[in-house]
Parts: structure tokens; C-alpha cells; sequence
């Protein structure tokens, strides 16, 4: 940059991947970065790449040699944006800038993936040094670039400063479809469609959104898996006929990015002509917030089952060695043998029981956000929410649409499962979906996403539960009291279960 442009809009720290595509994003759009990173070479090598695709003969980034040099280049009230993993490493450069001079009405904005709780500590601890302001980002590195997902929470004052900057980077949909309005040239902006971007709620509430978008994303994820598990050990299908599969589900009500992506993953081959995925070990990483948002559901008391199935089903896949020992100990079922309409038909069913299950995942993820809301006071938008995962993010899918729906028409609306067209769509596939989970289980293959989905939606449906038994197991041996159907609300009884007389006693 010439000395005239030293004065940059904002600044930036931490340039791994999301953090360098984010910076590319932002001077796409119009904006000067000041951008900072202990590894030099980074800071080198994002300002090359800006210098490639723009084709311009001036940088629109400017490398910073310290905090106090970033600071020192930027406008006031200044604002900054932090892209570090969650946890110490944000104490770490807040710490930083408050010894660099960071004044009190200047804006930093945390975009990891922080621990919402974490969030709101934070936004009281520095208060009387900057503003802290959160904004939890969804997309991966090619988000980052051409469009995220954003969900920012904390000072409704810092969100309008801000608002601009997100409301430009974020990925877009169009007003009328709800499709996604796609950017993947470097240099290109787009002005038009609804931007994935929304104020959320006070701090923290941005963090607890994006947490149970991860914790549905766990779910999609497992769904996915399970169907390629059962066509490949099940139908004795190869890689290309379940991408085949894949594709063609991906034409109708399952459209999503995952599922896309699958169908890539899955037509990977090597220079041998062999699939890459039969050469990755089937151990699943994590890096925490689908085993939050499980954490949350327990302490709320939300049933989130698919949610929960998913994350133990990456916890079994890391016992590699003890699988392959119980596997040759532990006896299953023969190999069912399939005619072609048979195969047909078992497809189909399986189709069917991803949709179902897929709706339940996504109910008891909004399910939570709307008892967290209750909890911690928030009011939060699920249309709003609906919307901005459209597109950018990573369960971005085409049945979005109908869940912004569902919540404009009604904005009180508990669970997905009351929605009219939810329900009306379970209610038409859910005999499809036994019969799928009945013969995966009797082929033996693992489908504790799907199955758990199941009860829930059976559960979910049931007027009477057998907890009328369980209350009474606990009266009996802890005395913890119960209440009775034919009586008021409210009234608590305890039995003596232990004498003859069996002697009810009301509280």
C-alpha cells in the first residue's frame, strides 16, 4: 500500500485457513485489512495470493509486523478481527492487544469456535478495555472465500458497525427460491439475494447456534455414513454405485452440500484406480461441539438421540483395535441375498428413512436452541436462523427452505414435529422407514442414527410413555414421590410399597 492508504478498515489476526480465505473475502469486497500473524510467511503468502487474483498492481492487504503495528494502521474506532482457535490462544491476543493500547470502544470480533459460555465470560472481562463481539462462522475454507454463514451475537451497537462488513461476505440466497446464488471466482461479489447473515441474540447466543448447527451437522454426517455402510455391506454395492445412488438422491429432498460432497469423496480413485475412501482407516475425529451440543441437551433435559447416536458413533470408531478382536469373536446375522426389485425397493425405503430421520435430527437441534432460549432469555429468530444456513454453511440443504417457512408461520412453533408439513411428510413415509431399519438390523450393520431417529418420532408420538412405571420404581426405592393422571396438576403422592397395607400418602 502507498502512504495514503496506510489507514486500513480492518484488521486481522490469525491467517490459517479460514482466516486467510476470510481476509481474501473481505478486500474482494471493498475493504483494506491490516492482517497479523506470528508465522510471517503466512502473513507473505496471503498478501501474494491477494496480488494474483486481483491482478492488481497495489495490495489490498497490508502486512503487520506486531499487534502495536496493526493497531497503529488502522482507523478509529478501530475494529478487529480474530481468527485463533477457541480457548487460551483469544486470552492470549486479547492480553496482547490490551498491552498494545486497544481502547474501549474499539470492536474485536472472536470468530472461532469458542465455547458460547467461554463467550460470555469474555464479553464481561474486557468490557472496560474493548468491545468483545462474537460472530461463530460456517463453510469451511471455501466458505471463507466465496460467502460463510454467519451468526454474530453481543452488542447490538458493535453489530451495526459490523453489519455491513458481514452482511457483504456472507453467502446469498435467492428471496424468491431460497437456492443458493453461487460465487467461486475470486474478484466476484454479489449484491443481489438475501445474505447469510443475521444478528443472533447477546454474546454467546451466536456460539450456541453455531454449536447445534455442528451438533446437526454430526447428525447429517452419521446418516450419510450409515446409508453408504448398508449399500456397500448390505446391497454389496461399489463406490460408484452408491455415488450413483448419492447423486440421484441429491436431485430431490435430500439435496445438501454433504451429500454432494459424498458423492465426490466416494468417486475419489487413486492412480491404481482404487477408491480413496476404502484407503482411509475408519477413525472419526472430533473437535468438540457436536459433544457440546449432546452436553447441552443433557443439561436442558432435550432429548436429542440422533444428535447424541452421532457422537457416539465416532467415540466406537476410534476402538479400532478392539473392533477387529470383537470381530472375530462376535457373531452376526448371514448375508441376505436381494432380487433386483428387491434391491429397487429397499433403496427406496432407505431414501425414505434418511428424509425421516433427517427431519427428526433437525428438530431436536431447534428443539434445544428454543428450551436455551427459554434459559438464558435470549429471543431468538428460527426463521431467521433457518434462513442464514441456506447456504454457506455446511448442512446448507434444500429443506431449509421449508423449516423458514414452518417458523414464519409460526413463530412460537416447539418442535418440527408439529409443523404441518413436517408432520404430513413423516406421517406419509414412516411405514418406509421401518421397513428400512427393520432389515438393516436384521443384516446386521450399525444404524444408530437412523433407528434412534425412529424412536424418537415414535416417542415423540406416543400420549403415554411407560415413565408411569419408572416413577413408580423410583417412589418405591428412593421415595421420590409422583404425581397422578386423575388428579390436579401439581399434587405429589409417596406409597409405603414396603408394608401390607401398601399405604398411599399425599405431600
Amino acid at each position: 500500500m502507498t502512504e495514503a492508504q496506510t489507514s486500513c478498515d480492518i484488521g486481522f489476526i490469525g491467517l490459517g485457513v479460514m482466516g486467510k480465505n476470510l481476509v481474501l473475502n473481505i478486500v474482494d469486497n471493498g475493504y483494506t485489512v491490516a492482517a497479523y500473524d506470528l508465522d510471517k510467511q503466512k502473513v507473505d503468502d496471503v498478501i501474494k495470493q491477494d496480488l494474483a487474483e486481483s491482478q492488481l498492481n497495489t495490495a489490498r492487504i497490508n502486512a503487520c509486523t506486531s499487534i502495536n503495528d496493526l493497531l497503529a494502521q488502522l482507523t478509529h474506532p478501530r475494529m478487529i478481527i480474530l481468527s485463533v482457535p477457541a480457548g487460551e490462544p483469544v486470552d492470549r491476543v486479547a492480553a496482547s492487544l490490551i498491552a498494545a493500547g486497544i481502547e474501549k470502544h474499539d470492536i474485536v470480533i472472536d470468530t472461532g469456535n469458542s465455547l458460547w459460555v467461554d463467550t460470555v465470560a469474555r464479553e464481561k472481562k474486557y468490557q472496560k478495555d474493548f468491545t468483545l463481539f462474537s460472530s461463530a462462522v460456517s463453510g469451511g475454507e471455501v466458505g471463507a472465500r466465496f460467502g460463510p454463514s454467519l451468526m454474530p451475537s453481543g452488542s447490538l451497537a458493535a453489530w451495526e458497525r459490523i453489519s455491513p462488513i458481514w452482511q457483504a461476505i456472507a453467502a446469498k440466497v435467492d428471496a424468491t427460491t431460497g437456492k443458493p446464488i453461487e460465487r467461486t471466482q475470486p474478484g466476484q461479489t454479489i449484491a443481489e439475494g438475501e445474505p447469510c447473515a443475521a444478528y443472533i441474540g447477546p454474546a454467546g447466543a451466536g456460539h450456541y447456534v453455531k454449536m447445534v448447527h455442528n451438533g446437526i451437522e454430526y447428525a447429517d454426517m452419521q446418516l450419510i455414513c450409515e446409508a453408504y455402510h448398508v449399500l456397500k455391506d448390505g446391497l454389496l454395492f461399489n463406490e460408484d454405485e452408491i455415488a450413483d445412488t448419492f447423486e440421484k438422491w441429491n436431485k430431490g429432498v435430500l439435496n445438501s452440500y454433504l451429500l454432494e460432497i459424498s458423492v465426490e469423496v466416494l468417486r475419489h480413485k487413486t492412480q491404481d484406480n482404487t477408491p480413496l475412501v476404502q484407503l482411509i482407516l475408519d477413525k472419526a475425529g472430533q473437535k468438540g461441539t457436536g459433544l457440546w451440543t449432546a452436553m447441552s441437551s443433557l443439561e436442558l433435559g432435550v432429548p436429542t438421540p440422533t444428535i447424541a447416536q452421532a457422537v457416539y458413533a465416532r467415540s466406537i470408531s476410534s476402538f479400532k483395535t478392539m473392533r477387529v478382536q470383537a470381530s472375530e469373536v462376535l457373531l452376526g446375522p448371514e448375508q441376505m441375498r436381494f432380487t433386483n426389485a428387491e434391491k429397487t425397493d429397499f433403496i427406496s425405503n432407505l431414501h425414505d428413512a434418511m428424509y425421516c430421520a433427517k427431519i427428526c435430527a433437525y428438530a431436536q437441534g431447534f428443539q434445544l436452541m428454543k428450551q436455551a432460549e427459554k434459559e438464558h432469555g435470549w429471543q431468538l429468530n428460527f426463521a431467521s436462523i433457518a434462513k442464514i444456513w441456506r447456504a454457506g454453511c455446511i448442512i446448507r440443504a434444500g429443506f431449509l427452505q421449508s423449516i423458514t417457512r414452518a417458523f414464519e408461520n409460526n413463530e412460537s412453533l416447539e418442535n418440527l414435529l408439529l409443523d404441518g408439513f413436517f408432520s404430513g411428510q413423516l406421517s406419509e413415509y414412516q411405514f418406509n422407514w421401518r421397513k428400512a431399519v427393520a432389515n438393516i438390523t436384521l443384516m446386521g450393520i450399525p444404524a444408530g442414527a437412523l433407528s434412534s431417529a425412529l424412536s424418537y418420532y415414535d416417542a415423540m408420538r406416543s400420549a403415554i410413555l411407560p415413565a408411569n412405571l419408572l416413577q413408580a420404581q423410583r417412589d418405591y426405592f428412593g421415595a421420590h414421590t409422583f404425581e397422578r393422571n386423575d388428579q390436579s396438576t401439581g399434587k405429589k403422592y409417596h406409597v409405603e410399597w414396603a408394608t401390607k397395607a401398601r399405604q398411599m400418602i399425599e405431600l
